[in-house]
């Protein structure tokens, strides 16, 4: 049985307060399933934006496959994200709320093979959140260091 790909975007859930997540289907060329399949994804600076009624997610890396030859693709394209009707309308009311963003979370495979997209509905938080998340994070590691 191969591996499972699960490739997450740790800075995300530092920068943002996650309200809601959502798993959502990626469209993918073969010479980028093939690299996703290797791990070979990045999520710096990625979101996801609504453009015509469907959602796209812009600056996912995924890095060319090496043996792809002429069928290549480019490393940073947009790609759509697919997602219910009701799902959409009711992330795109949210979006335009004030403050509200669409970050990808994760990306894995499935146990059917198909590349998902985990995003979140997030909140900018402030300088002040962040240090409470770092405080939140050392004290958990000195209690199971504690533990043990």
């Amino acid at each position: 049985m191969p591996e499972k790909v699960y490739i997450k975007n740790r800075p995300a859930t530092f920068e943002y307060a996650i309200e809601d997540r959502l798993e959502a289907g990626i469209m993918l060329t073969g010479s980028e399933i093939k690299s996703v399949r290797n791990s070979k994804v990045s999520f710096n600076d990625s979101y996801c934006f609504f453009n015509n009624g469907e959602l796209w997610i812009k600056s996912l890396h995924i890095a060319e496959y090496v043996n792809a030859g002429y069928a290549g693709h480019a490393p940073t394209r947009d790609r759509k994200l697919l997602l219910n009707k009701k799902e959409l309308n009711k992330w795109l009311a949210k979006v335009k709320e004030k403050g509200f963003t669409i970050v990808p979370l994760a990306m894995f495979i499935n146990d059917k093979g198909y590349a998902k997209v985990e995003i979140g509905l997030g909140r900018g938080k402030k300088l002040h959140d962040k240090r409470e998340s770092i405080k939140s994070r050392d004290v958990e590691r000195e209690i199971k260091r504690y533990l043990k």
